[in-house]
């Protein structure tokens, strides 16, 4: 046991900085949304009408969640609960593969492995620190909604449901990390298993039935096959129950007992899913170049993002005849929508824009992976011998970056070409397939300011290149979803991105703002290319 303890010590201790900026940021967030509904939204009266238009707009409930009455609780929780779900997974997520694939990629387990330890210690200690992370998360994110004055118990609930996700995608992950072959495919693949419980949880509750007062949901059939689904039926400021935090933890278990037995049953480097080490005795014409290099490293990669995409478009279309059959079987939907969007859009509409506007973040996300690339490719000496031919440091950044654009661009295309064929193939109604198309594109300027501001951070300080691309598009997704609800001033709201990307087909498009987005792009991808030139190759 003592081995396990100092193991995670050593591990908490690489972490405390990560882990504290993940843990005050999702509390933080928990009690920023907490104090806007209470602001905002002070009479039952507002909050009543709030939770009558999200309840009446599957749109709504695909991004926020389940509406469960009008107490200032239980709004809080619909606005905040399946994102701050979604970080805590993600933190989860994140810390294990950066302290088992990651660690075994680079040769740290084989060092530890030379001492009196198991092949197990080393993940149980991952285990034990991603347990007392997510419980001072929990505890984090219940102080908040305390400190923002919502009840006692119903706060302590929250915050447990919020821990009880981070645990439950801490197991998956471990898991995820024995069968994957490197730690890149580990995070990829977990990262994807959280994205894919908020899509699910998502067309469970767009799918859910409302009470004729339009203040409560009852999620459908596909969120019992999500965690953040079984996490917002604790219902913790209503008729709290805590049998679903039950179901969370003892998943969590079975499965950090399943990557044990894995982590015993393999050796050291090896994985269950094995990495493609074979190829022709010679490169083809194509990896003669950086370019095609680039390309033959990142397809694999830009494949899985096109195909989440795509997923997400086609979610966005087939839910199109449930939206439509949502306004039609509401005549006081019409009035109520009239409140809060632009126009005379539609709930069809208004639903393909949210759903586009998700999409647009995946591309932003697909660029960051994209150029992070270029960064492994330092941290674990490949550049160095790399940039050792006749090849200058602009083609090899300039490579990345050429790919990176592709990357984001492909996963916008994915989105709009599916959600445009679904919903013309289902006949729900809304905009015509080309503007549907256009829709998608509109977000792909605000999506390559993120991996052009990340090149520019791995030439300046590379060591915090990925905190600083992760920490951007996080802060600019909590700016854009979150900003107005928060009260914050517009000037701040509009250092997000995706502020000034056209919502189509709700808005009409807005040259202005995508040639302001691509500007920056090209200026900070320029930026980079020059500096990148001017130091040396860090370790």
């Amino acid at each position: 046991m003592r081995p396990v303890l100092r193991l995670a010590l050593l591990q908490a201790r690489r972490d405390r900085g990560t882990l504290a900026a993940w843990i005050l940021s999702i509390a933080g967030l928990g009690y920023a949304a907490a104090t806007a509904v209470t602001t905002q939204f002070g009479e039952d009266h507002e909050r009543a009408a709030l939770i009558s238009v999200a309840a009446a707009s599957p749109a709504f409930l695909f991004l926020r969640g389940l509406p469960d009455g009008i107490s200032l609780g239980a709004v809080t929780f619909f606005q905040g609960y399946s994102f701050t779900a979604v970080l805590a997974g993600l933190m989860s997520a994140f810390l294990v593969v950066r302290h088992t694939r990651k660690d075994e990629d680079q040769g740290r387990f084989e060092l530890v492995g030379a001492t009196q330890v198991t092949r197990v210690m080393p993940l149980y200690a991952t285990l034990l620190l991603g347990t007392c992370a997510n419980v001072v998360l929990a505890l984090a994110v219940a102080a908040g909604f305390i400190g923002a004055g919502l009840p006692v118990q119903g706060s302590f609930l929250a915050g447990a449901g919020v821990g009880a996700v981070g645990l439950f995608f801490m197991a998956a992950t471990a898991l995820v990390a024995q069968v994957m072959p490197s730690a890149r495919s580990a995070n990829g693949t977990a990262a994807a298993l959280v994205g894919g419980a908020y899509l699910i949880r998502g067309a469970g509750d767009a799918l859910g039935t409302a009470d004729p007062s339009l203040l409560h949901v009852t999620a459908a059939w596909p969120s019992l096959f999500s965690p953040i689904g079984w996490g917002q039926r604790i219902r913790p400021f209503t008729e709290s129950d805590a049998l679903p935090l039950v179901v969370i933890g003892a998943v969590a278990v079975i499965l950090a007992a399943g990557a044990v037995m894995l982590r015993d049953s393999r050796d050291l480097g090896s994985s269950y899913i094995a990495a493609n080490e074979s190829g022709a005795e010679r490169a083809g014409a194509g990896l003669a170049s950086m370019l095609g290099l680039a390309w033959r490293l990142q397809r694999g990669s830009l494949a899985g993002w096109c195909f989440t995409s795509g997923a997400l478009g086609a979610v966005a279309g087939g839910l199109g005849p449930v939206v439509r059959d949502a306004l039609e079987g509401n005549p006081s939907v019409a009035e109520l929508m009239s409140r809060i969007v632009p126009g005379d859009a539609g709930l069809v509409d208004l639903f393909t824009t949210a759903m586009l506007g998700i999409a647009g973040v995946l591309a932003a996300a697909a660029g960051i992976e994209a150029v992070l690339r270029l960064r492994a490719e330092e941290a674990e000496g490949r550049a160095e011998l790399l940039l050792s031919v006749p090849a200058s440091r602009f083609r090899w950044l300039g490579s990345t970056l050429a790919v990176a654009a592709i990357t984001t661009t492909a996963v916008a295309v994915a989105a709009g070409a599916s959600a445009a064929v679904v919903l013309t193939l289902a006949q729900a109604g809304g905009s015509n397939p080309g503007i549907v198309f256009a829709a998608a594109l509109a977000h792909i300027p605000a999506a390559l300011v993120f991996p052009a501001l990340t090149v520019l951070v791995i030439a300046l300080a590379p060591r915090w290149s990925s905190a600083a691309g992760w920490g951007a598009l996080a802060s600019a997704l909590v700016l854009g979803q979150f900003g107005e609800l928060l009260g914050l001033p517009v000037w701040l709201q509009d250092l997000s991105p995706f502020r000034h990307s056209s919502a189509m087909p709700v808005e009409a498009f807005n040259p202005e703002g995508a040639l302001l987005m691509a500007a920056i792009a090209v200026v900070s991808a320029a930026a980079a290319s020059r500096l990148i030139r001017e130091r040396d190759v860090p370790a």
